[in-house]
């Protein structure tokens, strides 16, 4: 497929998907004319990437865990190793950590809005 009907079947711009390129996230072949022609299994690469990137993973993070996941399903692939566990692990307790701090924010807030409500 071309890039458009991939931008178009994940909701990700094609500047995006160029920059996913270039970042070895995701690849494309060549078609004579050049125009990069993208297998139907890229759907699935893309919205892997997105997800990633929503939990707060970096390109470089999300470069070197693709080879170890499945594109259909996310799962590991025979290649997941101990380190990848590891990283996966410390990114999973930083998100962790983050969550934390958002609700106690959230809970201050909380407390002022009741504060201002009661007065």
């Amino acid at each position: 497929m071309r890039i458009g009907e991939l931008a178009r079947r994940t909701g990700v711009s094609e500047r995006s998907l160029r920059y996913y390129e270039t970042r070895g996230l995701l690849t494309a072949e060549r078609t004579p004319g050049g125009h990069r022609d993208y297998p139907e299994w890229a759907v699935d690469r893309v919205i892997r990437i997105q997800e990633l990137y929503a939990a707060g993973l970096n390109s470089e993070k999300i470069r070197q865990l693709l080879p170890c996941m499945r594109d259909r399903d996310g799962g590991p692939s025979a290649i997941a190793t101990p380190r990848l566990v590891q990283d996966l692990t410390a990114e999973r307790d930083r998100i962790d950590s983050m969550i934390a701090d958002l609700k106690r924010s959230r809970e201050t807030l909380d407390e002022v809005i009741r504060t201002a409500r009661d007065a």
